[in-house]
């Protein structure tokens, strides 16, 4: 682990897709991960167009996905019993605490999973590190 590497939550990947300079400057030089369930919800997306599809596709290449193994499944029942998180939204914190990696989410959910090392990014243009 260098240090570099940060867990997005699938509020960012859109955030960014939308053209967001300020999280594009902070993910610079960095190595960017995302669960498999982010993939998902962003390419799943029932109103998605061709078009739209293409550039998640094309960001997403740049990122590496997470996939579910038994430490995150394990760490994903925890969260679930412990802050009765939205399914989504557990797996995503579950892989950012089995991974070590910090998290940045716009979702002010997260806040109060204290075992997390989060960055939270506020649309207003600012990042705060809570943790």
């Amino acid at each position: 682990m260098s240090g570099k590497e940060i867990l997005v939550d699938t509020n960012i990947i859109l955030y960014l897709l939308n053209g967001s300079d300020t999280l594009e400057d902070f993910l610079q030089g960095k190595y960017i991960y995302l669960s498999f369930i982010t993939e998902l919800e962003l390419v799943g997306y029932k109103n998605i167009t061709t078009k739209e599809e293409k550039r998640i596709k094309d960001l997403l290449h740049d990122c590496s996905v997470i996939a579910l193994n038994d430490l995150i499944k394990q760490e994903y029942i925890e969260l679930r019993k412990k802050y009765h998180l939205k399914l989504a939204d557990a797996i995503i914190a579950a892989t950012a605490l089995t991974l070590d990696y910090p998290i940045i989410t716009a979702d002010k959910q997260f806040k109060i999973i204290k075992e997390l090392k989060l960055i939270t990014y506020q649309h207003t243009a600012n990042l705060t590190g809570d943790r």
